[in-house]
């Protein structure tokens, strides 16, 4: 696959940055629980066919494999495939039906092929909206008829809100980052110091159901994943603290 300055972004992200671990500990674990209980509510009984497309190293494909479902993983990361495929390897590990490296753009799978659809990271990472439309147009020509999408976005405020939490909003570089943000959903030049997204799309709630509707889907409902029970303080050591 033939990468893109965009793409290679991507890349160059993931390889500086171990994605593996982001959701093994504080509001990640938090993310990981709160993320398997909503895809759990939208499951058909196995064994049904799920592509995880931007899905990393498969936290949540082999959890799914695990409940007896036939999934794909697909990610544009080489160093994803890679840590994925480690673990297909160990003993004791569910089987996937496919590990691969590719582009959310142009799934390698035929016309209604899959019963769901994740797509957590793509929308996100693809700033310009002709690539989110195809990323959302090639989810409707894979999936079955009836089938799920399962589209993760993130909050256009996510940005402003964390760096109030770390006083980051008083730094000139980091307000011009959110302001852009809040005002066009657009992260572009990130400050050097922030170990963040170079860029990255931010959504508004309308502008996810416009995109999934301009794409053909119909938009079931936007619901929250972590909100602001992120902001515990300890969070590792307050998780077991409350049923």
């Amino acid at each position: 696959m033939t990468q893109t300055p965009m793409t290679q972004a991507i890349v160059d992200h993931y390889n500086a940055y171990d994605e593996s671990k982001r959701l093994t500990g504080g509001f990640g674990l938090l993310e990981r629980e709160r993320t398997m209980e909503l895809i759990a509510r939208y499951l058909p009984p196995p064994p049904s066919v799920l592509l995880d497309v931007g899905g990393a190293s498969g936290v949540y494909s082999f959890w799914l494999a695990g409940l007896g479902h036939q999934v794909h993983l697909v990610d544009i990361v080489p160093r994803h495939i890679e840590q994925a495929r480690e673990r297909a390897s160990a003993e004791g590990s569910a089987a996937l039906a496919h590990i691969s490296v590719g582009d959310a753009r142009a799934l390698d799978y035929p016309d209604d092929y899959a019963d769901v659809i994740l797509s957590h990271g793509p929308l996100y990472h693809l700033v310009d909206r002709g690539d989110r439309l195809r990323t959302l147009s090639e989810a409707k020509r894979v999936l079955r008829p009836g089938g799920v999408l399962l589209a993760f976005a993130i909050t256009r405020y996510a940005g402003v809100i964390f760096g109030l939490t770390r006083g980051y909003v008083f730094d000139d570089e980091y307000w011009a980052m959110t302001e852009l943000e809040v005002t066009t959903g657009l992260r572009t030049d990130a400050p050097g110091w922030l170990n963040t997204f170079p860029s990255a799309f931010f959504h508004h709630p309308d502008d996810l159901a416009a995109e999934l509707a301009e794409a053909g889907l119909a938009h079931e409902r936007t619901l929250g994943v972590i909100g602001p029970a992120w902001l515990v303080p300890d969070l590792d050591e307050s998780w077991g603290g409350r049923g």
